[in-house]
């Protein structure tokens, strides 16, 4: 009996995993269909619509997924290799974007620091401090994790800086997920994951989209993306808190909806989702660089250029979580760390247990 229940808790594992590969692959899509979109919010209603969408739900349920993941390697001398390997890969293509940007892609805004990711690096700097925060807590009970996290998210708008830099807002805005991630009970959520509820999901995600096409929200975009404050949001702390727990239920209901659109089984996404780091790192070339040249305004704004930008997306997605590109790009993507730089992380190790 025994041995039959560890079979059926591992077979539940395995298909919750495969879920979250192709849940990551699709989420990912999101992203660059969002980056591609992006240009065109002040342009177009429908344009707008589907942005705002793809921002109710897909920060959160990427760092769920990627708390889910953590869970394996948050620990131990594999958690540091992580951590280690998340500075290098910042600390590169946070150099090869802020050229690439002082020199051809020249974005409003932006501030050129490593102590201020370049737009869609803020979630590497995000995932550093996330395992860090949860390594911090891990001694507690989950309810008391959980608390804090929210506490966390909900304060994160009262911070006295701009909420850019080290990502610090993001962060503790979006940790509630990440926590929520690492702790699922995963023979729950199979049981939740039933065909009646995916079809009501479904239903519900795409009303939600057809919303935000039709309605015009007057919420600024910063409270989609969590990299603002209550002082660069123009609200009060009191306002601020409830608008927040109202994006945090908005997000919830939105995620729990999109969830419907994963399939469980293995196929064509499952291969492509274990390659979704790729797609992240290398996708913000191809869209920048895309941008820069006129070619997504040079489309125009109606309702069928919305539609190519979308289906080029989901195209572009595809063609970066290719094996080829993996084998092209590995070094950088994802480097080994430098022995003198592990070699550094080992004595600062040893010199804070001698001193304890």
């Amino acid at each position: 009996m025994n041995t039959a229940h560890k079979q059926l808790t591992a077979h539940h594992t395995e298909a919750i995993e495969t879920y979250f590969i192709n849940l990551r692959f699709l989420l990912i899509v999101c992203v660059v269909a969002g980056n591609m979109l992006e240009p065109l919010v002040r342009h177009s209603a429908m344009a707008e619509g589907i942005f705002l969408w793809i921002f109710s739900f897909h920060m959160p349920l990427f760092v769920l997924v990627t708390g889910f993941f953590a869970r394996s390697n948050l620990h131990g001398r594999t958690g540091q290799r992580v951590l280690r390997t998340i500075l290098l890969q910042y600390i590169l293509f946070q150099s090869l974007y802020s050229l690439l940007d002082m020199t051809f892609f020249r974005v409003d805004g932006v501030v050129h620091s490593f102590f201020a990711p370049y737009l869609l690096l803020w979630f590497l700097a995000g995932h550093a401090f996330w395992r860090l925060l949860a390594i911090a807590l891990h001694r507690l009970s989950l309810p008391l994790q959980l608390t804090i996290a929210i506490l966390l998210g909900l304060l994160a708008g009262c911070l006295p800086l701009d909420g850019v830099w080290l990502a610090i807002s993001r962060t503790l805005i979006y940790f509630p997920f990440f926590m929520i991630g690492y702790s699922l009970n995963v023979s729950k959520l199979s049981a939740m994951i039933v065909q009646k509820r995916r079809r009501l999901g479904t239903i519900g995600s795409v009303l939600l989209m057809l919303s935000f096409i039709m309605l015009h929200w007057e919420l600024p975009h910063g409270w989609f993306y969590g990299n603002q404050t209550f002082m660069q949001l123009g609200v009060s702390l009191e306002h601020g808190l409830l608008i927040r727990i109202g994006m945090y239920s908005l997000q919830l209901v939105a995620s729990l909806a999109f969830l419907a659109w994963v399939p469980r089984r293995v196929g064509y996404l499952t291969g492509w989702g274990r390659r979704t780091l790729y797609v992240f790192l290398l996708h913000g070339l191809v869209v920048r660089t895309l941008v820069a040249a006129g070619f997504v305004h040079a489309l125009g704004y109606s309702p069928a250029s919305v539609i190519f930008l979308v289906l080029f997306s989901i195209l572009m997605a595809v063609a970066l979580a290719q094996p080829i590109v993996q084998k092209w790009t590995k070094t950088w993507i994802e480097p080994c760390v430098p022995r003198p730089i592990t070699v550094f992380w080992h004595y600062i190790q040893h010199s804070s247990s001698v001193t304890k």
